[in-house]
């Protein structure tokens, strides 16, 4: 059974300023999110499940049920704040979703297989999916050695603001741990953090986490877990989010999984700012002068 992508895309972007999943910056108007698609479909994926907000639920369908039929199967669902476990309360002012870790688990009942995570706005590259894919095709569905592909920090910083990352640790090709990391911009000849209002030195060549994640069907089951924790204790909560990389950590911390780091050499780029815009453009531009991806990517 081939893998599934599965696409993080129910956020709306405060600082971008506008539904950045769908923004096209391809030369016959493709969004990130298309070329995501292209090289997954490449490397051997067989379904796309997006996980979307109710916003703009019926605009993705418009434009991707049409544009992938016959080429890879679909899947449009919703994370919605009352998907939650069952005789939970929570305070119903609040707006913001659950987190990244929420929107992997509103998926469970339309993955049955190995399937990979990311985000909707950042452009991974080729070679990360080959090496996801390459990863998921020896996978079984109750494994608990999970993968994740890592890249250099230097090539994902922004010229147009600061970013969040979150800093892995490895040893001997497994994570150890993800650590957050926020503010982070180049400052003169070096890479800086801030940490509790003062800036830290990073080494630019440490290996950070994009969101780029690997699992099995199994990963459901734990995650579950730690979420139903997690609503208890933060239900009446606004802003409080559960992330994937805080299930990982726990995981593996606690011995009931393992996760392969899977360094790519493509370089990550995204949209977190409308500056990033033009840069993205020209990015793409060249990766299709080089004969990377063409013209258009999904003329028949």
């Amino acid at each position: 059974m081939r893998p599934t992508l599965l696409i993080l895309a129910a956020g709306i972007g405060s600082r971008y300023g506008g539904v950045k999943q769908m923004d096209k910056v391809g030369p016959s108007g493709e969004s990130i999110i298309d070329y995501s698609i292209y090289d997954a479909i490449r490397a051997g994926f067989g379904k796309v499940v997006f996980v979307l907000n109710p916003k703009i639920i019926d605009d993705f369908k418009e434009i991707y049920e049409p544009r992938l039929k016959g080429k890879i199967e679909t899947e449009f669902i919703l994370q919605e704040l009352d998907n939650i476990p069952e005789g939970i309360e929570f305070n119903h002012e609040r707006i913001k979703p659950w987190g990244t870790g929420h929107a992997v688990l509103v998926a469970k009942e339309f993955i049955n297989e190995p399937f990979a995570v990311i985000n909707a706005d950042d452009f991974y590259g080729r070679h990360a999916y080959q090496l996801i894919a390459g990863f998921l095709n020896k996978s079984k569905n109750d494994d608990t050695g999970y993968a994740m592909v890592g890249y250099k920090l230097k090539n994902t910083l922004s010229e147009h603001g600061t970013v969040s990352r979150g800093v892995c640790r490895v040893i001997s090709g497994f994570l150890t741990d993800v650590v957050e990391r926020t503010s982070i911009r180049r400052k003169d000849d070096v890479v800086v953090f801030e940490d509790e209002g003062e800036e830290q030195v990073i080494d630019e060549d440490a290996v950070v986490s994009m969101n780029f994640w690997g699992f099995t069907p199994k990963y459901f089951k734990q995650s579950e877990e730690d979420f139903r924790k997690f609503i208890a204790e933060n239900a009446d909560q606004l802003k409080a989010e559960f992330y994937i990389p805080t299930v990982v950590n726990n995981l593996i911390k606690s011995g009931k999984a393992t996760c392969r780091m899977l360094t790519s050499e493509d370089q990550w780029f995204g949209v977190t700012y409308q500056e990033d815009k033009p840069v993205t453009i020209e990015k793409i531009r060249q990766l299709v002068e080089e004969g990377i991806y063409p013209e258009n990517l999904w003329k028949d």
